[in-house]
């Protein structure tokens, strides 16, 4: 396999991103698919990890408490259909038969998609993978702007997110009580501020 040039591949797919991937032990850059085009990520840098490391541990609590599914992060394949494969900086998976899903397989079902925000990604954020999230039927997106301290949130139907900058509030089944993240909070942890 080839690595990625300038030069435009015709259509790629999920099989020849994996192929490519295995020439990348390091997993970075970070390759991705959707809708034949392919998306490279940067490793990221430390504000967007802090970011990362700030949700997983608050949606970790709160999903293994309510037994709600299984909270993973890239690098880790999502598959929601044979031509894409996606890789979402934090997710949220459903359990398979009360475990968390098998190594051998990709994600294939998704309670929540997030991601943070970085220069090379905004575009295919907010726009592709939104929509393909939303195509899906993934019940709830995230995207995570950390330069304006907040979170765009999205569900499948909608033609227009909630931007939130005071409280996000999550609550995948109405049975259990929400998640509430107090976003200035959040964000003061993310900047290293108080």
């Amino acid at each position: 396999m080839r690595i990625p040039s300038s030069t435009p591949q015709e259509r790629w797919t999920a099989e020849m991103v994996r192929e490519l991937m295995e020439h990348e032990p390091s997993h970075w850059p970070r390759y991705e698919v959707i809708s034949g085009e392919l998306l490279v990520t940067p490793a990221p840098r430390g504000r967007h990890q802090e970011a990362i490391k700030g949700l997983l541990f608050r949606l970790d609590a709160y999903v293994k408490q309510h037994q709600l599914g299984w909270v993973g992060f890239a690098p880790a394949d999502v598959q929601l259909d044979a031509d894409t494969l996606v890789q979402p900086d934090v997710f949220i998976t459903p359990l398979v038969r009360g475990h968390r899903p098998s190594d051998d397989l990709p994600i294939s079902a998704l309670l929540l998609a997030v991601e943070v925000l970085s220069p090379s990604t905004a575009r295919y954020d907010r726009v592709t993978k939104r929509r393909y999230y939303q195509q899906f039927g993934v019940p709830e997106y995230w995207v995570v702007d950390l330069d304006a301290r907040a979170v765009e949130q999205w569900r499948p139907s909608e033609e227009r997110g909630e931007l939130l900058d005071g409280e996000l509030v999550w609550q995948p089944e109405v049975s259990v009580a929400p998640l509430v993240i107090d976003l200035p909070a959040y964000f003061a942890a993310v900047h290293e501020e108080g």
